[in-house]
């Protein structure tokens, strides 16, 4: 039976997991609590993909103590061997009596595994404990899980009437500094960023991690994303500032042996996918970024590549930047839907959350779809 007090403890374990949130990817997001007579003996969280699991480090933490303790963890403790040994394994070990998880794992080799073993061994277990906060600080890799796709959101900074950019194209800076700094906390927490090569061209972005300051005070450094880019005709010049620091994949539809020899010479990869209509094929770009342990990707492009991703319904949540100013209708749009006839076409969402970042409004909305 939970009570009101394990609800404290594993609000401490959700919190404890959080300090992962820019560092544990392609792993989920964990936090463990070990608490003996009403008092906490031990605590961790997974800091790093490879590393020892929240509950390894709790344990550790925790010593002799742990022995006829209650384990409050953000996720199912895994059954199987990977990187690391198994954390269901070592809770046996460690002689605990009871463990309470927020959620089942997703992962296919895990889900429900690591509960049964626990049952197995005489351990009472009970799961569900806030589910809802331990999957949204995880939903990246539980839509990997789930649905063999990243969770894709689209950042766009606009204006009060929707335009992003000047008819000629400027768009530096719509919205304020603060805005901007606020960014980078989404950068940090995905896997990658995806752009489009009109972007590249425009604007020569780097799109990597510029606040150093960002978990600063909890995790050794920064983990800067793959950086994506959709490119169909193979277009981006070798002197783009996005092949600067390496880690880029390029998706063409393209097979320009020539250029795609240049490209790989300055550490990208590139990888041709062309659909029927000789553009990129967006699912199987989607499904390759997973394959390669994405759990979040960031886009940050145009209006072109943010409504071919939200008519093909790929879109999960937008991430608005909305600037106190009117462009006009002669300034370019958010995303590029084509006409409407009908209201039943419309792209509906849902408000997550809004506030003012500096002078400007932040709005998180997630497409109804997802």
């Amino acid at each position: 039976m939970l009570s009101p007090q394990d609800s404290l403890w594993m609000a401490n374990a959700l919190q404890l997991a959080e300090r992962g949130l820019y560092s544990t990817s392609p792993n989920p997001r964990v936090g463990c609590v070990l608490v003996r007579d009403d008092q906490i003996v031990g605590e961790g969280w997974h800091q790093y993909a490879g590393e020892p699991h929240a509950e390894v480090h709790a344990l550790r933490a925790a010593g002799e103590a742990a022995r006829g303790a209650t384990v409050y963890v953000t996720l199912e403790p895994c059954s199987h061997q990977g990187r690391t040994p198994p954390c269901a394994d070592a809770l046996i070990s460690a002689g605990v009596i009871r463990v309470v998880a927020a959620m089942q794992d997703p992962n296919p080799q895990v889900a429900g595994k690591g509960i049964e073993k626990l049952r197995a061994a005489g351990i009472e277990v009970e799961c569900g404990l806030m589910e809802g906060a331990a999957r949204e600080l995880n939903i990246g890799f539980f839509s990997r899980m789930t649905r063999g796709f990243p969770w894709l959101r689209s950042k766009i900074a606009m204006s009060l009437d929707g335009r992003t950019a000047l008819n000629n194209g400027r768009s530096q800076w719509i919205t304020g500094a603060a805005a901007r700094q606020d960014v980078q906390h989404w950068r940090g927490r995905s896997c990658a960023v995806l752009t489009g090569i009109g972007t590249v061209r425009a604007d020569d972005p780097r799109l990597n991690v510029r606040e150093p300051k960002l978990g600063a005070s909890k995790i050794k450094a920064i983990r800067q994303p793959l950086r994506a880019v959709l490119d169909s005709q193979l277009q981006l010049p070798l002197t783009a500032r996005i092949l600067c620091d390496g880690n880029v994949v390029i998706y063409t539809a393209t097979p320009d042996l020539q250029k795609m020899a240049a490209l790989e010479k300055l550490g990208a990869r590139v990888i041709v996918l062309p659909d029927v209509c000789g553009r990129v094929d967006l699912i199987a770009m989607l499904r390759d970024l997973a394959a390669s342990g994405c759990n979040e990707v960031l886009v940050e492009a145009g209006s072109i590549l943010n409504g071919a991703l939200l008519q093909a319904g790929l879109v999960d949540e937008l991430v608005l930047y909305v600037a106190p100013q009117l462009l006009g209708d002669m300034a370019r749009g958010m995303a590029q839907l084509g006409e409407l006839t009908m209201l039943d076409q419309r792209v509906e969402l849902e408000w997550q959350d809004v506030r003012n970042v500096g002078k400007d409004l932040r709005i998180v909305a997630r497409v109804k779809h997802a």
